[in-house]
């Protein structure tokens, strides 16, 4: 039986917080952005109905959509933050960043663990592929399920567009360089799970994407 990928669309940047479901319920959440009691609320109720038991927590980067949820996370099912450890200081910035934009931000606890570069992650006996994709940030990355083909993809390629370079640590040529050579070179059947917005598939946005023409 495969993985199942289930997606919540939390906090005022609409941000999708992944829930990767394996067959024994085991479940890794990625970048939760569950921000107020109500979002809070959300996720524990869609944990306790599918009765899914939290075993890892992930930051594909750690802007502040992808993280607003993190403590809660972390205390609510005793787990540790993981990240590449090149976003360790985005995630220092994180409370600065919240009142930039006036959002109740409690602090992310600090990573536990670091992930690194085409190392795997399994969870129940399945594999999934760390791609290492900065640009959008400066060390997100990407996971990669080959066995039945998804990506969840964070905020480095979305449907006919891709993340932006503007905030601080971003830059437009490292993520196109970061989309040519780690994610078009995957096959063109795979599914983008985007960190914002509805999924697409590698072929689609190669011939389709005006960023990457």
């Amino acid at each position: 039986m495969s993985i199942q990928v289930h997606s919540i669309t939390f906090n005022p940047f609409e941000e999708n917080t992944y829930f990767l479901i394996a067959p024994n319920n085991d479940c890794i959440i990625i970048d939760p952005g569950c921000f107020d009691e109500k979002e809070r609320q959300e996720l524990k109720d869609f944990i306790s109905a599918n009765k899914l038991n939290p075993v890892r927590l992930i930051n594909t980067h750690c802007h502040i959509d992808h993280i607003l949820g993190n403590a809660f996370v972390a205390e609510e099912y005793k787990l540790g933050l993981e990240i590449h450890e090149g976003e360790v200081p985005v995630l220092k910035a994180g409370m600065t960043i919240a009142g930039m934009y006036g959002i109740p931000y409690h602090p992310s606890p600090e990573p536990t663990a670091y992930l690194k570069p085409a190392e795997e992650i399994h969870l129940d006996g399945q594999a999934m592929k760390i791609l290492f994709t900065p640009g959008h940030s400066p060390a997100s990355i990407c996971l990669y399920n080959e066995a039945d083909k998804w990506l969840i993809g964070g905020d480095v390629l979305f449907y006919e567009s891709i993340g932006r370079t503007d905030l601080p640590g971003g830059d437009f040529n490292t993520l196109i360089n970061s989309i040519r050579t780690q994610l078009f070179t995957l096959p063109d059947d795979v599914v983008v799970y985007p960190g914002h917005g509805m999924e697409t598939r590698i072929g689609y946005e190669k011939m389709f994407n005006p960023f990457l023409q």
